[in-house]
């Protein structure tokens, strides 16, 4: 791939990996509009690892206290605030594990990547967010988070595997539903796709490690190393902006972005 391919590629995954707009759907449209080669799935996991080191440094205090619980955790202890937290991102991430499991078996994952649903899916799930973002409360933190809304935050992230959906977006909407503040359900959504990226590059790395070879690890180090920046900065505009901003502006991305491929796909 050129440096350029492989540039487009990291950046609009690191970009619209963390905000609410959906990076699977992007990566979909980008060889769909522009008749650019699909990257693959070697390059695929390469930009989910750039991702997940980017969300890792950017919330390193709690991750840190998260795997400093695991241990705890491991031997049935939940008497700590690190394992407790451990304890609530695994919950968290089961259904989107099973119900992915589900789709990669029977392929119907594959049958997911059409123009026009990444359409419907951008508008759908824009008014969600919208409607979330303008009626939930903002009553609860991060600290309020409990199993019972683990679960349901974990379901909604399962939505995700829609593409255009949009991983963070779908989370956001559930944590908005149930009352957490703007600031701190992004916070959860971010930290929740730790153990899912990591889970689905595993996946991935896995069914790909038998077909890697040097120019191949060349090109995902170098993707992977893009994404990571993008990422970063988007997380830190995202989380700056929250602040002062509400969800609108994203919802308003979706709805245009969303109008556009419809009109392409049926016209």
């Amino acid at each position: 791939m050129s440096l350029f391919h492989l540039f487009l590629v990291a950046v609009i995954q690191g970009v619209t990996e963390f905000l609410p707009v959906s990076s699977s759907g992007h990566l979909i449209l980008l060889p769909a509009l522009t008749g650019m080669q699909d990257q693959g799935q070697t390059i695929d996991v390469a930009v989910h690892v750039g991702t997940l080191v980017a969300v890792v440094l950017y919330f390193w205090r709690d991750v840190k206290l998260a795997l400093g619980g695991i241990p705890r955790l491991l031997v049935g202890k939940i008497d700590t605030q690190g394992a407790r937290l451990a304890f609530l991102l695994l919950i968290a991430t089961i259904p989107v594990i099973v119900i992915g499991a589900v789709l990669h078996a029977t392929e119907l994952d594959l049958m997911m990547r059409g123009v026009a649903l990444v359409g419907w899916t951008m508008i759908i799930f824009g008014v969600v967010l919208y409607i979330t973002d303008q009626r939930g409360a903002s009553v609860k933190t991060d600290a309020d988070w409990s199993v019972k809304d683990a679960i349901i935050l974990g379901l909604w992230q399962a939505l995700a595997l829609v593409p255009g959906t949009s991983r963070s977006g779908a989370t956001i909407s559930g944590a908005r539903m149930l009352g957490y503040t703007r600031e701190d359900g992004a916070k959860l959504a971010m930290l929740m796709s730790i153990p899912t990226i990591i889970a689905s590059g595993t996946l991935l790395g896995a069914e790909v490690a038998g077909h890697a070879n040097l120019a191949l690890a060349r090109d995902g180090a170098i993707a992977a190393a893009f994404s990571c920046i993008a990422a970063l900065l988007a997380l830190v505009l995202m989380m700056r902006l929250l602040k002062t901003v509400s969800f609108t502006p994203y919802v308003i991305y979706r709805l245009a972005l969303g109008t556009i491929l419809l009109v392409y796909a049926y016209a």
